[in-house]
């Protein structure tokens, strides 16, 4: 990985991991294991990845389990953020069969559809081998779980971009049209952003951003839509003034040449709204 993650405390992930097993046992439990599964049954289970990949969701499952029955015994061989074979077992969960069994899709759900966006992620970082150029995701995530989804994209070796609009100022160009220009919206915004208060603008012409760096306000210019020839004058021109980040159809197989530019920063709200879910199984 590119960078050293902290671990959440579970208390932050908790509400969601309790909110989507409340969903799937809704008022009645698990009706299915009450009825065919013996109270005292005890097993081991085997959360196996089915595929290679990147590891994500580690934590969030052990909670998952550990809601359900705080008495399981849930052992992880395979760390957020490690790499996995076809075959790996990522997590050993022994005790109660009936408790495994009622907590196993929520727990699958999450580390499969997280493990996938770290590894999407890893691969938008290959891309920028050679490079300093970093990887970062935006605020295109699923409601309710952003906050698991941004630690998988550090998981897979990307940065976070802001984490909701009370973050950052990040004035877009609706912002600028309904404001009355870029001078004026640059204006605005440092008299009311705060010593500890980044600014950021988006332009998406050579044109406004000669206007940012001559009206200056800005700490980051977030080029926006430009072809690579446009994007590496914008990224020369920035250089010494605002830090740069490239955004719009930042797809995979665009990333080297974008990066190739010498921007600081690609954007890309595939990782979180694109990646597909690892296959991810829990065997008995």
């Amino acid at each position: 990985m590119t960078q050293q993650f902290a671990r959440l405390p579970d208390l932050i992930l908790e509400p969601m991991v309790r909110a989507a097993l409340m969903e799937d046992l809704g008022q009645n439990g698990d009706i299915t294991t009450r009825a065919v599964i013996p109270a005292s049954a005890t097993y081991q289970a085997r959360l196996n990845a089915r595929e290679a990949g990147v590891v994500s969701g580690m934590q969030i499952a052990r909670i998952a389990f550990h809601l359900v029955d705080a008495g399981l015994k849930v052992e992880t061989l395979l760390d957020d953020g490690s790499t996995c074979a076809k075959g790996d077992t990522l997590m050993t969960i022994e005790g109660s069969a009936a408790s495994i069994l009622s907590a196993e899709r929520v727990a699958l759900n999450f580390a499969g559809r997280l493990t996938g966006i770290a590894t999407l992620t890893a691969g938008f970082v290959a891309q920028t081998a050679g490079t300093n150029t970093r990887i970062t995701c935006t605020r295109k995530t699923t409601p309710g779980l952003r906050i698991a989804e941004k630690q998988a994209v550090l998981h897979g070796g990307g940065y976070n971009h802001r984490f909701g609009l009370s973050d950052a100022i990040l004035i877009k160009d609706n912002h600028i049209a309904a404001a009355g220009g870029i001078k004026a919206v640059l204006t605005a915004a440092k008299a009311c952003a705060s010593h500890m208060m980044k600014v950021e603008i988006e332009v998406d012409t050579l044109e406004q951003l000669e206007e940012v760096i001559a009206t200056g306000g800005a700490d980051v210019v977030l080029l926006d839509n430009m072809d690579t020839a446009t994007l590496t004058q914008a990224v020369a021109m920035a250089r010494g003034h605002v830090v740069t980040e490239a955004s719009g159809n930042m797809k995979l197989e665009r990333i080297a040449e974008v990066a190739a530019t010498g921007v600081d920063y690609i954007s890309s709200g595939a990782l979180t709204h694109s990646a597909r879910t690892l296959d991810l199984g829990l065997d008995f």
